[in-house]
């Protein structure tokens, strides 16, 4: 995930539509970045949490680890200048960063800020919704206080959240894997020449 979000910034085309909420929040406020992400990822966390769904490890590690893995992997990307090479970064970082929130939200030990708010409204909003509803919401708000859109934002906010709904179960350990409802056995017909009571 963390690499996922290195290469969008790397290719300097815009990055997911929640990290633009938090860059035009700080912009806004004046606040520090890091306490804008604090302040708002306890806000989603508290949101999903009061509609059932507890933090977990998971989001611990998403939320403290992501920041600190994106600061140790972005001097290690390539940074073209090329716009073609660029927009092969962004879609390696979209796919990258699609897997990583897969993945982790497939082992159920926990979701990041984001990923928790939109799974608490899943049911009755399916989680691909749910999500692209929140990255777009997010993008909007975070341009209007004044953050930068690019390609990339638009086509992460709207396309992660249907890549991430069709990878998660391909990535579910089996242990995890719902068992399919058993539906009853249908009667079976009267047999021929045999009349009913």
């Amino acid at each position: 995930m963390s690499r996922g979000v290195a290469l969008l910034l790397d290719a300097r085309l815009g990055s997911d539509g929640y990290s633009t909420l938090l860059n035009g929040v700080t912009r806004a406020t004046g606040w520090s970045f890091l306490l804008v992400t604090v302040v708002i990822g306890v806000t989603l966390i508290a949101l999903a949490w009061l509609r059932g769904r507890p933090p977990g490890i998971g989001t611990l590690i998403q939320t403290a680890g992501v920041g600190a893995s994106v600061n140790a992997f972005l001097p290690l990307m390539p940074g073209p200048e090329s716009l073609a090479l660029r927009g092969v970064e962004m879609v390696a970082g979209l796919l990258v960063l699609a897997v990583g929130v897969a993945g982790y939200l497939a082992v159920e030990l926990g979701a990041g800020p984001a990923e928790a708010a939109a799974l608490a409204f899943d049911p009755p909003v399916p989680f691909r919704w749910s999500y692209t509803v929140l990255q777009v919401t997010s993008m909007g708000v975070g341009w209007v206080l004044g953050a930068d859109v690019g390609v990339a934002t638009v086509l992460v906010s709207l396309l992660l959240g249907q890549l991430v709904a069709r990878l998660q179960p391909l990535l579910t350990p089996a242990t995890l894997r719902r068992a399919a409802p058993i539906a009853p056995p249908e009667p079976l017909p009267p047999a021929a020449g045999v009349a009913g009571p």
